[in-house]
């Protein structure tokens, strides 16, 4: 009996040069990612925003950024927690990064910024999957009048070991399963892979293999209540082998000072409210408290009816 074949995570190509939104083919798309959001909770983009000129320079930067000593990192202190510097935790040794809040604004990071996610594309991705998905739902509405304006990024540099520098096994995880908190996340990694996701049904890890200039697109748990469950926030991890270090530039967009509620048209007999109106930032911080750190769902725990 022969073993059976994984699936992979959809790749959808959003490069600017495929993108006409008065065409049939925009609304093809747009279907096709809300389709694979349903489905995996996560897809590769092939975007075009990076050019590989600025992404081994973006690369670069960052593994000068992890060069530093750990007595300069670990000034990288944020108010939320976790969004700062990370790094010589016990239950997860190959892991390292850094945070950098308002990724998206000049309060005294632009040049860094710049120089981490060039071209001053950094937002430009989540503004494009934003828009298809809530148009195909019918919800563009209620998003750029209660979402959009409100939405805050950070981008987090991040760093695995390479296996063999901590220990002679074959593979070892480079961090916990988890679900990401915020609303939506936006990967984007150099040539060592090592991202896996859990299916839905949760019988088995789907390696991710990125294609050149391309992104792995990702729901968030505030995205799932937000879509009322439509959307599920996968489970991801990542297990890394003895090659080469992995390095990952992460953007993550949060809703910030605005109370998020799931919209009226994604409401009905068939999908009754599952979530109370509930904030992001409060959200993230309650995952950190004993409670949200035991819950099996800690999504569903803080605002879950």
């Amino acid at each position: 009996m022969g073993s059976i074949t994984k699936p992979k995570l959809p790749v959808i190509d959003l490069s600017s040069t495929t993108l006409n939104i008065n065409s049939p083919s925009w609304v093809t798309k747009r279907d096709e990612v809300r389709r694979a959001l349903e489905e995996y909770g996560c897809f590769i983009a092939l975007f075009d925003g990076v050019s590989p000129e600025l992404r081994n320079a973006m690369f670069l930067a960052s593994q000068e950024l992890f060069d530093l000593p750990t007595e300069v990192k670990v000034l990288n202190v944020l108010d939320t927690p976790y969004n700062g510097y990370i790094g010589q935790q016990p239950m997860v040794p190959l892991y390292e990064s850094l945070g950098i809040e308002d990724a998206n604004t000049t309060h005294g990071v632009e040049s860094f910024t710049k120089l981490m996610w060039p071209s001053g594309n950094q937002t430009e991705l989540d503004k494009i999957v934003m828009k298809m998905v809530t148009e195909s739902y019918g919800i563009e509405e209620e998003y750029e009048s209660s979402i959009r304006g409100w939405t805050s990024y950070l981008l987090k540099p991040t760093k695995y070991l390479r296996a063999d520098q901590a220990a002679g096994d074959d593979k070892m995880l480079g961090i916990l399963p988890h679900t990401d908190k915020c609303f939506m996340t936006y990967l984007h990694q150099d040539e060592v892979n090592g991202l896996e996701i859990l299916s839905k049904n949760g019988d088995y890890w789907i390696d991710v293999e990125y294609p050149p200039s391309s992104f792995v697109v990702m729901a968030a748990d505030a995205f799932m209540a937000w879509t009322n469950g439509r959307i599920e926030a996968p489970t991801h991890r990542v297990m890394m082998g003895g090659e080469k270090d992995r390095y990952v530039l992460g953007l993550f967009a949060s809703i910030r000072d605005q109370i998020i509620e799931v919209p009226q048209r994604l409401i009905n007999e068939n999908h009754p409210l599952r979530f109370r109106p509930f904030d992001n930032y409060k959200y993230m911080q309650f995952y950190y408290t004993e409670e949200g750190v035991n819950s099996e769902c800690p999504i569903k725990t803080y605002c879950g009816i």
